[in-house]
């Protein structure tokens, strides 16, 4: 993702498809529940892609 991405505004959408992502992240036991309920909040108050993408970075892609 270049700079300028990063900065876009996140949809509904984008919300949606990274509450998903952490879900799997969830369900596969690569995070703690209280790191999931965490990264859920800040996934809905996230403002732009960027923000979004910081929350599952750390998650191999294939769950992506």
């Amino acid at each position: 993702m270049s700079p300028r991405d990063r900065e876009i505004r996140a949809s509904d959408a984008d919300r949606e498809d990274a509450v998903r992502q952490l879900q799997r992240g969830l369900s596969d036991g690569r995070l703690t529940v209280d790191e999931f309920d965490d990264r859920v909040r800040a996934a809905y108050a996230a403002r732009t892609t960027g923000e979004l993408d910081d929350l599952t970075r750390d998650l191999p892609r294939s769950l992506w």
